[in-house]
């Protein structure tokens, strides 16, 4: 009895000792952003904010350009994402049904490119942008922000595509689809959940993704969200309350994204069970 008590009961605490030890931060970045200055600073921590102020986002949303760098960060994010969906919706295909020479070197190739570390080729791309005298410029960013999340897309695509039975293809072929009509109504439908993991992925690398921006964009209004965040930072010391506001406001966008397409890759997940 005992034994069988425990056996259920190890688990739930595990989870909630988990789940404390992933939510007090987001709880405690935000929970700062609300503090008075002086509870900030204090020797004795304050674990629950009672006099709330919104001076510390005033201050963070106040800096020369926000708009700008928000502007910046989401036309860089959105189209970084979203053409590495429309590449890698190809490529993957491509890899998990066709058979041609190479293939596998493909694929070793696209994990390497996944494994590899993008900041040992900063230098390299800046001597690139720099010789086509396009530093300081969106299109730079948005061309290598779609390479660093690209092998990731393709390689977990190629899973999801992997996965469609080929008859459902067939079928269609037979009813008279042509291979791009059955790809667009038969096996893109059930690749939901994989676009809504592999964009989540790629949206948060590039939201996120400071040390190539500050590298290649020098000037304010070609900077990003990123660059905005370290501002709070100078000489005298760091203003917590305005890093904490700006932090609480740059994760915001991502706990929304993170919720609405985990309730949709779910979803997706069900609705493709069904139809297979």
């Amino acid at each position: 009895m005992k034994r069988s008590l425990f056996g259920r009961l190890w688990p739930n605490v595990t989870a909630v000792v988990l789940f404390i030890g992933f939510v007090f931060p987001v709880y405690w970045m935000f929970s700062t952003a609300f503090k008075p200055t002086g509870d900030i600073i204090s020797e004795n921590p304050v674990w629950f904010p009672t006099d709330i102020t919104f001076a510390h986002f005033k201050r963070a949303t106040g800096v020369d350009h926000f708009w700008t760098y928000v502007t910046n960060s989401l036309i860089v994010t959105l189209c970084a994402v979203g053409l590495s969906l429309i590449i890698a919706l190809a490529g993957s295909f491509a890899l998990a049904r066709m058979r041609f020479k190479g293939r596998r070197g493909f694929v070793i190739g696209f994990m390497m490119a996944q494994m590899a570390p993008w900041e040992v080729m900063i230098i390299a791309m800046y001597m690139i942008v720099r010789d086509v005298s396009m530093l300081n410029s969106l299109l730079p960013l948005t061309v290598f922000y779609m390479m660093m999340i690209l092998p990731f897309t393709i390689l977990t695509l190629r899973g999801f595509v992997a996965a469609v039975p080929r008859e459902l293809e067939e079928a269609a072929m037979v009813d008279g689809c042509s291979r791009a009509q059955a790809f667009r109504k038969v096996i893109l439908p059930l690749l939901a959940p994989g676009l809504m993991s592999t964009s989540l992925f790629g949206f948060i690398t590039a939201w996120n993704e400071f040390p190539l921006v500050l590298v290649l964009n020098k000037e304010a209004e070609a900077q990003t969200l990123p660059l905005w965040l370290s501002s709070f930072q100078t000489a005298f010391g760091n203003d917590w309350g305005a890093t904490m506001a700006a932090s609480s406001l740059f994760a915001i966008p991502i706990l929304i994204l993170f919720v609405f397409l985990q309730r949709k890759a779910v979803s997706g997940l069900t609705a493709g069970a069904v139809k297979g």
